[in-house]
């Protein structure tokens, strides 16, 4: 299958069901109270989805191998919010190892996307 828009990427697909499971988590009263915590953990979660997005709008691979690395670092910046979470009673344990390893699966995803575009760079079959 040709991947013709982001939103046929896989990586993107799962990051954008890791950032509704943590928007679904963020309605509880205690985290609305903990505002910086609160925009910390969906901020982060909405710039998985967005820099994938953007890198795959981006010129050259090695462009979007840059964005990619972004979403990916942005996947752990998750991990370590629901850490947080977790240690402040915000999320049960069932549903933090729900979410990790929801985060986990993106990064994996991620991580191989670049792989892919980085053997493209190397072998000059990239876009540039």
């Amino acid at each position: 299958m040709k991947v013709k828009r982001f939103e046929d990427l896989k990586c993107w697909q799962e990051a954008r069901a890791l950032r509704k499971m943590v928007s679904r988590i963020t309605r509880g009263p205690d985290i609305k109270r903990d505002i910086v915590f609160y925009n910390q953990i969906r901020n982060a979660a909405l710039s998985v989805m967005s820099n994938i997005a953007e890198g795959f709008e981006s010129s050259t691979d090695k462009e979007s191998i840059n964005f990619l690395n972004y979403a990916r670092r942005s996947c752990g910046e998750v991990r370590n919010h629901l850490y947080a979470a977790l240690d402040d009673d915000y999320l049960s344990a069932e549903k933090f190892d729900e979410l990790y390893e929801q985060a986990c699966l993106t990064g994996r995803l991620i991580s191989a996307f670049i792989s892919y575009l980085s053997r493209s760079v190397k072998s000059g079959k990239s876009r540039q």
